[in-house]
């Protein structure tokens, strides 16, 4: 087995915390039964990972292998990297058809017809996902192990989920692989990301909806705390300002826990109004600008600013349409013409 192989095999296990270290070995099957059994789980994590490298030694290893291993500790541990969202769109009407076969043979093609050095693996998991680790390499270099791209794509869906390296330069290629291999003629990105992949998946997939179709109308708890000597009628136009508040702020967000989005992204285009007589625009030219959000969680940022009092109920449009945009975005880059050059196959 190779020397860079069996360091990151190491370093892989390493990764792990010690308590689920046999768990994720037995799901990646690359060891038997029997050479787990000869492992001891309750010594020093390093100890453990030299051992793990010893018995893929007696397996002979290669760097496959041990990207499956890889691809495992992300699928488990997703939340640690950062996903953004595209989306994909055919030319026509084409049948609904997949092989998962000649998608993996078209994507490594693709990316191998490019770029010589790059190690690719898949893997395809129960929900119609194939997780795609991709570790980039130059025409003079291995491709680096340590730095990769995850790509997780339904099948039969537009969406895609991608974790790039920080070599932006590769995305064009990387895209161009998907849309050859699926099938698709465009792709663009929907300018939201996360590192939660389930809330990205529940907004595009539509599985999270902002509006509730029945309304929590009874006060929180603490909303009863009157002051003494208050005036009845104050405290009565306090706690029904509060139940307005709350019961706006249901309509909107729901009662349930919102999707997790850490960045929001999408562009305004308006036109300046003024008096006819006062000719102040000699261009009819629209204002335009991007606006953007981040927070760790941004969704419940939202929610919480009404009954904070740092913003009237209900929310303005622009902010609380942020999920219901990001799954228009692409139909709205369509009707402007503004997919990437870089991201149309031929």
């Amino acid at each position: 087995m190779d020397e860079t192989v069996a360091e990151y095999i190491r370093r892989t296990v390493l990764k792990i915390p010690r308590d689920e270290i046999k768990m994720m070995l037995q799901k990646w099957g690359f060891l038997s039964e029997a050479q787990l059994q000869t492992l001891n789980f309750h010594q020093m994590k390093d100890n453990i990972s030299q051992e793990v490298v010893q018995l893929c030694e007696e397996n002979s290893a290669d760097i496959k292998q041990a990207a499956v291993l890889d691809i495992i500790y992300n699928h488990i541990y997703q939340n640690k990297r950062m996903w953004n969202v595209y989306q994909m769109k055919k030319s026509g009407d084409e049948l609904e058809y997949f092989d998962i076969t000649d998608f993996k043979k078209k994507f490594k093609g693709r990316l191998q017809s490019a770029l010589k050095n790059v190690t690719i693996t898949f893997k395809v998991y129960e929900d119609n996902a194939i997780w795609i680790r991709v570790a980039w390499g130059t025409p003079y270099k291995k491709p680096n192990q340590y730095k990769p791209s995850y790509v997780v794509y339904h099948f039969r869906t537009p969406y895609v989920f991608i974790s790039a390296s920080v070599l932006k330069s590769n995305m064009p290629l990387l895209c161009q692989a998907l849309v050859v291999a699926s099938n698709y003629h465009d792709i663009c990105e929907m300018e939201l990301r996360s590192h939660s992949l389930k809330s990205l998946k529940d907004i595009v997939f539509k599985r999270y909806s902002q509006n509730l179709q029945t309304y929590c109308t009874k006060p929180l708890p603490g909303w009863n705390v009157e002051p003494e000597n208050a005036d009845i009628r104050i405290i009565h136009e306090n706690r029904s300002e509060k139940e307005r508040i709350h019961r706006l702020n249901e309509e909107v967000f729901g009662s349930g826990p919102q999707p997790i989005i850490e960045f929001a992204q999408y562009r305004l285009e308006t036109m300046f109004k003024s008096d006819p007589k006062m000719d102040v625009l000699d261009k009819k030219e629209p204002f335009r600008c991007l606006v953007r959000f981040s927070s760790p969680h941004l969704l419940e940022s939202l929610k919480s600013l009404a009954p904070a009092g740092m913003a009237d109920a209900p929310l303005s449009p622009l902010l609380t349409c942020i999920p219901h945009k990001a799954r228009n975005y692409f139909k709205i880059r369509e009707r402007k013409g503004l997919f990437p050059e870089s991201f149309v196959s031929p």
